[in-house]
């Protein structure tokens, strides 16, 4: 094979991963990894792809990129359907009377699952509520009509891009609490770095919500494996389960199961 042949399929692989390590194009083209850095910095000097530690990424995927809720609503609906309905009756079998849920699409679909799941009318076992306690706007505002469900809005400046509650104020109110679960949505899940997303204040606020639940679920799908951004909230051995729809790539695997977190993999039925 031509290099000019295999460094389109390889940028075409990139663009498809969304990150591919080094490893895996030698496999895949049955090349050395010498051929394969060398194809990565041609294709990076061409503004195709971006080189990272170990692979490459899209050329668009920095560390700090953010992209507004309505876009995230849209962006890989399929595999956040599948994960939010996993996600749903993992929380379910644990029947935990309170939870902190994060702002995001991720955690949106969620509540959407966790709706269906409690119709309207419906008090749950035994008639007890179940408190949810969220910084997100979108998510208060839908959970607001359920009587299942005893909404508590946390306050703060709400940034635009994800209508999420962040800053001191969000802070100092989490860490007055001690909820049985919290669920947390992320940019990034990467082996070494943890968890982590592009901007410092939703940072703090995720990572307040890690350190004050009993119990943590991150949900992440595909895309966000194996990524890292600008400001690391977690380690892997703060999480007790990860929702996702995907296999984590070997050294993520690895360090998932040497930190102690349940994957949970969702598919379709």
């Amino acid at each position: 094979m031509f290099a000019e042949e295999r460094q389109r399929l390889v940028a075409a692989r990139v663009a498809e991963a969304g990150r591919v390590s080094v490893t895996e194009l030698a496999e895949r083209f049955a090349v050395t990894t010498e051929t394969v850095r060398r194809d990565l910095a041609a294709l990076e000097q061409a503004g195709v792809l971006r080189r990272v530690h170990g692979g490459a990424v899209p050329a668009d995927d920095v560390s700090t990129t953010e992209t507004t809720l309505s876009e995230r609503l849209v962006q890989h609906l399929p595999e956040k359907l599948l994960i939010a309905e996993a996600a749903a009756q993992l929380i379910a079998a644990s029947r935990p009377g309170s939870i902190l849920v994060d702002a995001g699409s991720s955690t949106e679909a969620l509540v959407d699952a966790l709706l269906r799941m409690r119709p309207s009318g419906s008090n749950g076992a035994q008639g007890a509520e179940q408190h949810i306690i969220t910084n997100a706007l979108p998510i208060a505002d839908k959970l607001a009509a359920s009587p299942g469900h005893a909404v508590h809005l946390l306050g703060g400046r709400i940034r635009g891009l994800t209508k999420a509650a962040v800053g001191p104020e969000t802070i100092a109110a989490v860490e007055r609490l001690r909820p049985d679960l919290a669920v947390i949505g992320t940019n990034g899940v990467h082996a070494a770095f943890g968890l982590s997303t592009p901007d410092t204040e939703e940072a703090a606020v995720k990572a307040a919500f890690v350190r004050a639940a009993r119990r943590v679920v991150v949900l992440a799908d595909a895309s966000k494996l194996g990524v890292e951004t600008l400001v690391q909230f977690a380690r892997l051995d703060q999480l007790d389960s990860l929702v996702t729809n995907a296999d984590p790539q070997p050294d993520l695997a690895a360090a998932l199961d040497q930190a102690g977190v349940e994957v949970v993999k969702a598919v379709n039925p």
